[in-house]
């Protein structure tokens, strides 16, 4: 390699070593990086939807298949109703939004199993009888207050809620014996259909997607001087892409040591 020219009163920079403190503020950089990620998530309080089952934690908005936008909805008494949405844009259920505490459930794993169980601001369980009724008045859960949720075939980002006995939630809407419109919901549809495809909505920093995409990103905030720093030379594309690439997969350190290796070898190759 040719060194660059110097002149006669210019001061020496001394090469600094690395050392074991370097890999120690590294490591506390990168953890530093996911605790501000974490604490970004925890304070997200946007709304998004849940694409699959699995997304499915904490507060929940369940948006029901009706012509005007609605959610499913419970009193005080347990009773289970369809709430007209108010925070939507141009009618799109993708961005509904809770305005009522009664439109909000709050849903989690039924221990030891595959299912879910929501619950209202009330502290009571959905539930559904044999007949298909819905209400919710239970505390404690059973097989009534306990759900499967699958996907929607062919129609990705919406989900079935199935009950014990394997009908679907559904929501038709009807017209009362005084002429006025209403919505039958109930727990006993047959088979998926529009009327049981339901659009769940959750609270970002509940997604586990969304979390993880956001330590993932958090970790890839790095500059390429940082990097060279660390490595004690300048850098190639490729490895900058290698070292970001380990610090979201969790084997920076690694992948550092095999370029402060590779340095070695073409000095004293």
């Amino acid at each position: 390699m040719v060194k660059p020219l110097s002149f006669k009163g210019d001061k020496k920079v001394k090469k600094r070593k690395r050392t074991d403190a370097d890999a120690s503020a590294a490591a506390e950089s990168s953890a530093s990086a996911v605790v501000k990620a974490d604490e970004e998530v925890d304070n997200d309080d946007t709304w998004v939807s849940a694409d699959v089952p699995s997304d499915l934690a904490g507060p929940v908005m369940i948006v029901l298949p009706t012509e005007t936008p609605s959610a499913l909805a419970c009193d005080p008494n347990g009773t289970v109703f369809a709430s007209p949405v108010e925070n939507i844009v141009d009618g799109n259920p993708a961005t509904a939004e809770p305005s009522d505490v009664r439109q909000v459930w709050v849903v989690s794993r039924v221990a030891g199993t595959e299912q879910f169980r929501f619950k209202n601001t009330y502290g009571k369980s959905l539930s559904c009888d044999e007949i298909g009724r819905l209400s919710a008045k239970q505390e404690a859960v059973g097989p009534p207050e306990c759900f499967t949720v699958l996907p929607t075939p062919d129609t990705p980002g919406t989900l079935q809620i199935q009950t014990w006995r394997e009908g679907f939630l559904s929501a038709k809407e009807t017209t009362t014996a005084k002429g006025k419109a209403a919505v039958e919901i109930r727990g006993d549809g047959e088979a998926v259909a529009f009327s049981t495809t339901l659009r769940v909505r959750m609270q970002a920093r509940y997604k586990p997607r969304i979390r993880a995409s956001r330590a993932e990103k958090a970790l890839a905030k790095i500059s390429r001087r940082e990097l060279e720093d660390a490595a004690g030379r300048r850098l190639e594309e490729d490895e900058v892409r290698t070292l970001k690439k380990a610090r979201r997969e969790g084997t920076y350190h690694e992948a550092m040591l095999n370029i402060r290796s590779k340095s070695k070898h073409d000095k004293f190759g």
